[in-house]
């Protein structure tokens, strides 16, 4: 069982939980997931490690409340305990000395991006990020990713926090500004990653995104998180979950991201129904 030391509410149905796992904290890199199970009869889903601490023996994860998994985690506290922690799984971020990079994270994506962000800051890079969100509420991490950047650069669609736009906008704006990007790394939701590689190839700068793809096993064997990159199958688990953002086929993956929504509409129906009303949690799980 491994203990949530720590939780945090860092926006409307947006947790961070900072869970005792020493072994893999030891061994977790930049880029790499755990996936976890909450008990026996749970399903398995994959999280970006977020932050780790290797002396506390720490791994930071950061979620939004989206399905039913992730409707049962939001209800734990700290103290509670969950079942299966699996990791550090995938493959790290490659981190050398590119030049100048710019880090895009958008909403959820922005999580995954700061350890990246931090790692290449520390390789000597120029590190510009750039982080977005939908409103000024669910924008989080602004201080840790100032930390981690040399700068950073702040947008909100409906422009109630710094400016209105896009994370693209602001890219675009970077890239003629500084004249030349040698790296892009670009994580959040699938449309957004897409925008940004469709912009970077115009100016071709080479670009780097993270696909949460559905997930089972994490270790390659049930072929759930198969992508195709440059016309080639991967799987996003153990080739990944970072790949080439120009050679990703975004369709497909837009469209096998979609094919369990009716089973998963239904799920969250019949939790909701089952969930005890005075919130204990009871009936929950």
């Amino acid at each position: 069982m491994y203990k949530i030391l720590k939780k945090e509410v860092l926006a409307p149905a947006l947790h961070l939980f900072e869970i005792g796992a020493p072994r893999i904290a030891a061994k977790a890199l930049a880029g790499q997931f755990v996936i976890l199970r909450i008990h026996e009869e749970g399903e398995r889903i994959p999280l970006t490690v977020a932050d780790f601490d290797r002396q506390e023996g720490t791994i930071t994860c950061v979620f939004q409340e989206v399905g039913k998994t992730t409707r049962q985690l939001g209800v734990l506290k700290e103290g509670d305990s969950i079942m299966d922690f699996v990791g550090p799984l995938g493959v790290p971020s490659h981190i050398e000395n590119y030049g100048r990079v710019a880090c895009v994270g958008g909403g959820v994506g922005v999580a995954p991006v700061h350890p990246v962000a931090r790692a290449l800051k520390k390789a000597g890079n120029e590190v510009i990020g750039i982080i977005g969100a939908r409103t000024k509420e669910l924008l989080f991490w602004e201080d840790k990713m100032r930390a981690a950047c040399t700068e950073l650069r702040v947008t909100t669609d409906d422009g109630s926090y710094v400016r209105k736009g896009f994370v693209t906008d602001v890219l675009k704006e970077v890239i003629e500004e500084k004249g030349r990007i040698d790296l892009c790394l670009a994580i959040g939701p699938l449309p957004m990653m897409r925008a940004v590689c469709d912009l970077t190839k115009k100016y071709g700068i080479r670009t780097v995104v993270s696909l949460n793809s559905i997930m089972v096993d994490g270790t390659g064997m049930c072929g759930c998180c198969r992508v195709t990159v440059n016309g080639e199958m991967k799987f996003a688990c153990v080739d990944g979950p970072e790949f080439d953002g120009h050679g990703v086929d975004f369709a497909e993956m837009a469209r096998r991201s979609v094919i369990y929504r009716e089973q998963e509409r239904q799920a969250v129906e019949v939790y909701g129904e089952s969930a005890c009303r005075c919130g204990c949690g009871g009936g929950r799980q």
